[in-house]
């Protein structure tokens, strides 16, 4: 950290305030480098207090500014993080294995030469005008790449981030990432109840123990029922596939829950024509959705696609304080306002209401920096794209570079045992949405949100009386295997954002890959935050300890 540049909490020189140096410096302002103004320095104002029980409010536009500022002079201090691709967008010229939906495309789903140029040159001046001029191929509309570079008043810039490299077209790690893909389409309406037993459920379980470059969870070595299709964190490995902050009861206010919108088996995208409709961009689903009038448990990969589908970002995080709430969980031991406390209570700073709404808070941060990456750097084609270079490849109307694991895969033939084709069948009628796949946005709002619970609550509370849901989602029963008392509110939590994050890949649009890196970008985002709102609090706060998703411990 250089010298002129004090940390938090570091006193600067009195002599001057950054508000008579910004004012001095009037318009010219705008142009003059911020570490020329991080070193003009501010007498510091300790408090608001102008003598004994008085409060002074004129000081408090100043002290507003120092915290703010110096929230902006810690975040400074952060460099910009390289950001490097995969190198496929330069080694394949005609978009084969970039994002390209909604654009238009010959017969085989290749996009137009020239307007491929202009989306490519669109994307380097990020003007909203070289946007709005492309050629669409339908009337589906592109999901706001502007949100992917404007900036914010809290935590750092996208430019501060990244994410690693997306396996390349060619790699039997993007050929694994594909296997699971197609698996989990097929076993779609599989209960997680009945993964241990099922054929298919068996097949999936072999075939990605077979692939060296899998990078799925483990146990004692080996892909099993038990670790299929989960998340990373060792607290997605315990219990059922559905986490606890999908099961447990709540009320939202007098509004008890009753069960979730589920939809019944229907396949889409599953021809030639339908798959090239999508990619263009058509106008309209070429098929009605297909909801189930019966409200359910989550018990199935197409009852979580479908949740997913249509949730609101943040509200299964709200719906995670709501239940914490009714079974009395601690929250940290940080916590400025412990219950021993007799004169005072948290509410606004400290108490639900503040993480009621720091769920929403961090995620409108988080999916701007999602939308950076997807846009301006990896833009990543999404699995029912590359899913038609299989389908072509296998058929041979043309030659695709994809390694041949999925080619010969177990899983592409059974879906043209089923369908005919080697398409992804979606489960929703639209495909994917008009945005690259990496990194996935449900996923990092999920690695966000769920932080942020994991900074306010004990993560290592036990949850009492563990649910799983019944094999056809009408009801709960209690979970009362031997990992039970191993099933902990962080542990939940990391597999609530796996659960969200998984909940699109079972759908057909999104990776592997996509889940996992979303879910760390997100949890850097809401350290940020968290970061950046420690500059603002009255209370004695030291921060907070829990447990990132790597298992390392941090205090914020």
């Amino acid at each position: 950290m250089a010298e002129d540049t004090p940390s938090k909490g570091q006193s600067r020189n009195p002599s001057h305030s950054r508000r008579a140096f910004l004012k001095g410096l009037g318009a010219a302002s705008l142009s003059v480098p911020i570490a020329s103004i991080a070193s003009a320095a501010i007498q510091r104002r300790p408090d608001v207090l102008s003598g004994p029980g008085t409060l002074n409010f004129k000081t408090r536009r100043d002290q507003s500014f120092n915290n703010r500022f110096n929230a902006a002079v810690d975040d400074h201090q952060v460099t910009p993080a390289p950001q490097v691709t995969n190198g496929d967008e330069a080694r394949y010229r005609s978009g084969i294995a970039n994002f390209t939906k909604g654009f238009p495309h010959n017969s085989f789903g290749e996009i137009d030469p020239s307007v491929y140029a202009a989306y490519l040159a669109a994307v380097k001046t990020g003007k909203r005008a070289d946007f709005d001029a492309l050629t669409m191929g339908g009337t589906e509309r592109l999901v706001d790449p502007q949100s992917g570079i404007a900036f914010d008043l809290e935590t750092l810039d996208q430019s501060q981030s990244s994410i690693p490299p997306f396996d390349t077209l060619a790699s039997p790690g993007l050929a694994a990432q594909m296997i699971e893909v197609y698996w989990q389409a097929l076993v779609r309406d599989v209960a997680f109840t009945d993964y241990e037993t099922d054929s298919s459920i068996a097949s999936a379980v072999s075939e990605l123990n077979g692939l060296s470059s899998f990078s799925g969870p483990r146990i004692a070595g080996n892909v099993t029922a038990q670790s299929l299709f989960r998340g990373f964190t060792s607290g997605d490995l315990i219990g059922p596939y559905v986490s606890q902050f999908f099961l447990q009861p709540f009320t939202i206010g007098a509004m008890p829950f009753v069960g979730y919108l589920t939809a019944l088996p229907g396949d889409f995208g599953i021809d030639p024509a339908s798959w090239l409709n999508i990619q263009n961009g058509a106008p309209a689903p070429l098929a009605p959705s297909n909801p189930d009038s019966q409200l359910r448990y989550l018990r199935s990969a197409r009852d979580l696609a479908e949740y997913v589908h249509n949730d609101v970002l943040y509200q299964e995080y709200l719906n995670a304080v709501l239940m914490l709430l009714q079974m009395k969980a601690p929250l940290n031991s940080g916590n400025p306002y412990p219950p021993s406390l007799k004169s005072e209570t948290g509410f606004i700073t400290f108490g639900f209401p503040m993480i009621e709404g720091m769920v929403a808070e961090v995620i409108t941060r988080a999916i701007k920096n999602a939308w950076f990456q997807k846009w301006f750097v990896h833009r990543v084609a999404r699995p029912e794209e590359t899913a038609g270079l299989v389908h072509l490849t296998i058929t041979g109307q043309k030659s695709y570079p994809l390694d041949s694991s999925v080619l010969n895969s177990k899983a592409a033939a059974a879906l043209f045992a089923r369908n005919g084709n080697y398409f992804i069948p979606l489960s929703y009628p639209e495909g994917c949405p008009l945005h690259p796949s990496y990194p996935s946005g449900h996923a990092t709002a999920a690695g966000a949100a769920v932080t942020v619970l994991k900074w306010f609550f004990d993560e290592t509370f036990v949850i009492p009386n563990p649910l799983t849901s019944n094999s056809d989602g009408t009801g709960v029963t209690p979970y009362t295997s031997s990992d039970a008392n191993q099933i902990t509110v962080g542990g939940e939590l990391n597999k609530l954002a796996a659960n969200v994050g998984f909940g699109r890949v079972f759908s057909g649009i999104h990776w592997r890959q996509d889940i996992i890196q979303g879910m760390l970008l997100g949890e850097r985002v809401a350290i940020s935050l968290l970061s950046d709102q420690g500059h603002l609090y009255n209370e004695n706060y030291k921060g907070f300890t829990f447990t990132k998703f790597d298992g390392t411990k941090i205090t914020v």
